[in-house]
C-alpha cells in the first residue's frame, strides 16, 4: 500500500505594508477647543486643513463666517457673507487663498479679506472645489442645480453645466482634471467634461434616498458612497463605462449619517467618515479581490460633527505618519488624529511616500480652458516639505469676453473657428482614456473568472482526496477490528 503526503499552503492573510496602520490622538492642549461649530444641517466636512491653516465653519451673528488659523478662541472671524458658509476649501496651490461657498448665494476668496466676488448663482451656493492641475480653476455648485466652472484670476465664470435635474451633492476631477464626476439627488452619478460641459456616462448609484458621494481613484475606478433602499449605508467599486454595474458593492450598518469618503492617492486608502459616527473606518483598494480591503476601525467616545483631511505634504514623514484628520466634536472640541504605519527604522521610507501632488500647477486657467490636460506636479516628501514662495491672489479687473455670453443652450463654447476641432479633438483624446480603462476593467474581470475557475477546480480536487482519505479511513478501522482476531489465531 502506498500513502502519498499532499502537502498544502494557505496565505491565510492579505500581505499590505497598511495592515498595521493605527490612529493616534493628540494631546488636549495641542489641539483647539472652544469652537462654536456651525449648526447648519447641510452635508458638509465643515473643516477644511493645509500644511499652515485649519480652517472651521462656525456659527457667528449677522452672516456667515469661519475661523482660519492657529489662533485663539476669542480671534475675530473671516467674515464677508451675509449668509451662513456651508462649504470651504483651500487653494491646492497657493496655502494663503480659501474659497467659502454660503446661503447668500456667493462664492468668496481670500483669509483675511474676500479679493473677489464670484455672483452668479440664483441660490445657495453648497459646494466649492479647486482642480487638482490647473491654477484659479475653482467649481461651486448650488441649490439652482447648476455647475459653475470659475477663472478666479478674472473673476469670470467659464462655463455652468446644466446637465443635472436635482441638486447636486458632490463633485470630483480625476488625476489630470479632464474629468468630472457628479453625484445628484435624483440617485444617479455622472462622468461629464467640464469644458463644454459633454455628459459621457451616467447610472444610478445607490437606490436610497439619502446624500451620495463620490470620487475618482488615481487609477480612474470610481468610489461612491450612499444608502440601499433600506436606508442601510453602502460603498462601491465602478468603473467609468460600465457604472451601472459595480464591481463590488458592500453593505455597511443602519446609520443615517452621510458618509464622506477622504482618499489617500499615495497610499490608495479611503476613510470612511460618517456624519455623527464615533468611528473612522479605512480601507485598501487593490487589483486583488475583493478589491477594496478592509483594514481597521479607529473607535473615538464621541460623534463627529466634521472632518477635515491634511495634504500629504503636511504629514510628519519623519514619525511615519500618513495620514492626519481635523476632527470637530459637538461640544467645539476639534481634535486633531494622526494615522501612523509602525516602524523601527528612523529613516526615511520611500515606501510609504512616494513624490505626491506639491504646490506647483501644472497648467494655467487659460491653458486648461483651452483643452490642455497634464496630471500633477509631483514632489518628493524626503526631508520635510518646503513650501515654494506664493504671491497674494490678485484679479484681473481687465474686461474679458465671457464664454457664456458665446455658448448656445446646449452649453457648448465656441470661441475661435477652430473650437470644434479643439472639442472634437479633446472629446477623442477622453474617450481613450475611457476605452483603455474599460479594457483594463476587461482584463481584472478575466482574472476574476480564471481566479473563480481555478478554486473550482481546487475545490473538485480537494473533494477527491477527501473522499479517498475517508475510504482509507474505513479500511484501516476494517483492519484495525479484525486485528485482535488474527492475533488469537496465531496463538
Amino acid at each position: 500500500m502506498i500513502i502519498t503526503t499532499f502537502q498544502m499552503s494557505f496565505r491565510l492573510v492579505r500581505q499590505s505594508k497598511f495592515r498595521h496602520v493605527y490612529g493616534t490622538c493628540l494631546k488636549r492642549e495641542q489641539c483647539f477647543d472652544n469652537i462654536r461649530v456651525s449648526k447648519s444641517s447641510w452635508d458638509s466636512t465643515f473643516c477644511a486643513v493645509n500644511p499652515k491653516f485649519c480652517a472651521i465653519i462656525v456659527e457667528s451673528g449677522g452672516g456667515g463666517a469661519f475661523i482660519a488659523g492657529r489662533i485663539a478662541p476669542d480671534h475675530p472671524l473671516v467674515g464677508g457673507h451675509k449668509g451662513p458658509v456651508l462649504d470651504i476649501a483651500w487653494d491646492p496651490f497657493n496655502d494663503n487663498v480659501i474659497a467659502s461657498g454660503s446661503e447668500d448665494c456667493v462664492v468668496k476668496n481670500d483669509v483675511t479679506e474676500p479679493v473677489v466676488d464670484l455672483v452668479y448663482h440664483q441660490r445657495r451656493v453648497g459646494l466649492v472645489l479647486w482642480h487638482p492641475t490647473a491654477s484659479n480653476i475653482l467649481i461651486s455648485a448650488g441649490g439652482d442645480n447648476l455647475v459653475v466652472i470659475w477663472n478666479v484670476g478674472v473673476g469670470e465664470a467659464l462655463n455652468t453645466l446644466t446637465n443635472h435635474p436635482d441638486l447636486v451633492y458632490s463633485c470630483c476631477f480625476n488625476w489630470d482634471g479632464s474629468l468630472l464626476l457628479t453625484t445628484c439627488k435624483d440617485k444617479k452619478v455622472r462622468i461629464i467634461n467640464p469644458r463644454n460641459g459633454e455628459l459621457f456616462e451616467e447610472a444610478t448609484c445607490h437606490e436610497g434616498s439619502k446624500a451620495t458621494r463620490g470620487i475618482f481613484l488615481k487609477n480612474g475606478l470610481v468610489f461612491t458612497t450612499g444608502f440601499s433602499k433600506r436606508s442601510e449605508r453602502q460603498y462601491s467599486l465602478r468603473a467609468p463605462g460600465h457604472l451601472h454595474d459595480p464591481i463590488t458593492m458592500v453593505e455597511l450598518d443602519s446609520s443615517n449619517g452621510v458618509m464622506f469618503p477622504m482618499y489617500d492617492p499615495d497610499t490608495n486608502i479611503i476613510y470612511l467618515c460618517g456624519k455623527g459616527d464615533s468611528v473612522i473606518r479605512y480601507f485598501e483598494v487593490t487589483a486583488e479581490v475583493p478589491f477594496v480591503h478592509y483594514i481597521n476601525t479607529f473607535q473615538l467616545p464621541d460623534p463627529q460633527r466634521g472632518i477635515g483631511m491634511m495634504p500629504k505634504r503636511g504629514v510628519d514623514v519623519n514619525a511615519c505618519e500618513i495620514t492626519r484628520f481635523f476632527r470637530l466634536n459637538n461640544n467645539g472640541f476639534c481634535q486633531i488624529i494622526t494615522m501612523t504605519v509602525p516602524r523601527k527604522s528612523e529613516l526615511f521610507q520611500e515606501d510609504l511616500y512616494p513624490d505626491t501632488p506639491g504646490d506647483i500647477a501644472a497648467v494655467d486657467a487659460e491653458e486648461w480652458w483651452e483643452g490642455q490636460s497634464s496630471e500633477p506636479v509631483l514632489m518628493s516628501l524626503k526631508g520635510g516639505y518646503t513650501p515654494t514662495q506664493k504671491g497674494e491672489l490678485k484679479v484681473s479687473k481687465q474686461k474679458k469676453a465671457n464664454i457664456l455670453d458665446k455658448t448656445s443652450a446646449s452649453t457648448k463654447p465656441v470661441d475661435t473657428q477652430d473650437g470644434g476641432e479643439k472639442t472634437a479633438a479633446l472629446s477623442k483624446e477622453t474617450l481613450e482614456k475611457i476605452e483603455s480603462v474599460i479594457k483594463s476593467n476587461d482584463d481584472l474581470k478575466k482574472k476574476v473568472e480564471d481566479l473563480q475557475t481555478e478554486m473550482k477546480k481546487f475545490k473538485a480536487v480537494f473533494l477527491k482526496q477527501e473522499n479517498r482519505i475517508r475510504q482509507l479511513e474505513t479500511k484501516l478501522s476494517e483492519l484495525s477490528s479484525l486485528a485482535p482476531e488474527l492475533r488469537a489465531l496465531s496463538e
